[in-house]
């Protein structure tokens, strides 16, 4: 099914005329970018969470379509060392005219959230791991970014305006594979150790959804607050396309738009929440997409409500997943009551692949002194500038 180019509806009382030729995508993004929470403007959003609870997903419902996954290919076991419920019991979502799409709506079970929210700010965020502020700090200065914010975030007024805390300042933490934000291109030469949690997780979904051998082998964090956006963009670095996307999302909600493999063909508007999952492979491996806004939880609560439940004090006994102190998660439920967290993990190579020489002068580059930030927001310190942000 081929989406129209002459009009895009985005809402029961929304319409945007397009001309032809003209960048449908890039008119929605800057739409939904300005649009007022509680009215008419996110009447068309697609909202999975809604479907799951058997109450349609907006005007769009017509679109969605159930996915089955592979359910005995997880086993139960497995699924709960990660933090996940049994597969039988995920919901998940396809969208027509998007084969190979797949959206699963907070899998997660209660508490387990807050393993993978600590992992974000207080693990992934360490050295030897990239970041966004290395272009400007020492390596000792970003050592630690959690040691040095914690204090700050467990007794912040998010009221009071001041200035941002070191863990608040970051953009995006790369793992694994380090992303080339310059050169668009991932190298060996530029490689650390990726996550086992993490890795194990995405595996998990991987496999649930027919991906049997997926191997974690990069990541990319990005960290979003109100006045942050995600531009227009491909992800088509990696070597072997063939393998999914994975994107988990944690904290405050956002709208996210899929469209097409050209700007001119109007994107679908949906809400990614806290907990949900997306499946990126196929056909709609090489899509644009973007997030125009991130938005308050959507029950009014300062933080979502799947969050309100404490990660249980009995663990499996093999579980990826560790305690979370209370201490700590005042600090994750600090930042997030202002902030979402997205982590999209990919595999690069095929399997015995191995990557291409490059010239010595491209070898050269070095990541963390000429990275750009991916993510944009009106106070990041690393703009955009001289990134074109259509990959």
């Amino acid at each position: 099914m081929k989406m129209g180019k002459m009009a895009a509806a985005v809402g029961s009382a929304v319409t945007l005329a397009v001309e032809p030729g003209e960048d449908a995508f890039r008119k929605l993004f800057r739409f939904y970018r300005q649009s007022r929470p509680g009215t008419a403007d996110l009447g068309g959003v697609i909202d999975f969470s809604a479907a799951h609870a058997g109450r349609g997903a907006g005007p769009s419902a017509h679109k969605v379509v159930r996915s089955q996954l592979s359910v005995s290919s997880v086993s139960e076991h497995n699924a709960h060392r990660a933090g996940l419920q049994p597969v039988s019991k995920w919901q998940a979502y396809g969208l027509e005219g998007y084969p190979g799409f797949i959206f699963i709506s907070n899998p997660f079970l209660p508490g387990y959230q807050w393993h993978w929210v600590k992992q974000c700010l207080k693990l992934y965020s360490q050295k030897p791991n990239v970041c966004n502020l290395d272009k400007h700090m020492t390596k000792e200065e970003t050592q630690d970014l959690w040691e040095q914010s914690k204090e700050f975030l467990r007794y912040k007024d998010v009221n009071k305006r001041r200035p941002r805390s070191l863990l608040e300042k970051l953009r995006w933490v790369t793992l694994g594979y380090h992303y080339n934000w310059d050169t668009k291109k991932y190298s060996a030469d530029h490689y650390t150790p990726f996550p086992s949690d993490l890795a194990f997780l995405s595996e998990q979904v991987a496999t649930a959804c027919g991906f049997q051998g997926f191997q974690a082998e990069a990541g990319i964090l990005n960290y979003y607050h109100f006045d942050s956006t995600l531009g227009i963009h491909v992800d088509k670095s990696e070597l072997d396309h063939s393998k999914p996307l994975l994107s988990f999302s944690f904290g405050q909600s956002a709208i996210f738009l899929l469209g097409g493999l050209k700007r001119d063909e109007a994107p679908t508007a949906m809400f990614m929440h806290s907990g949900d999952i997306m499946v990126m492979s196929g056909f709609s491996r090489l899509l644009n997409h973007a997030v125009p806004r991130v938005l308050p939880d959507l029950t009014g609560e300062s933080l979502p409500r799947c969050l309100e439940a404490p990660l249980p004090a009995v663990l499996p006994t093999d579980a990826v997943v560790e305690p979370c102190s209370v201490e700590d998660w005042q600090v994750c439920a600090s930042y997030l009551k202002t902030a979402r967290v997205n982590v999209t993990v990919r595999q690069v190579l095929a399997t015995d692949q191995n990557f291409p020489l490059e010239p010595v002068e491209e070898k050269k580059r070095d990541i963390t002194t000429e990275g750009c930030c991916h993510l944009d927001d009106k106070n990041s310190q690393v703009k955009r500038a001289r990134l074109n942000p259509d990959n």
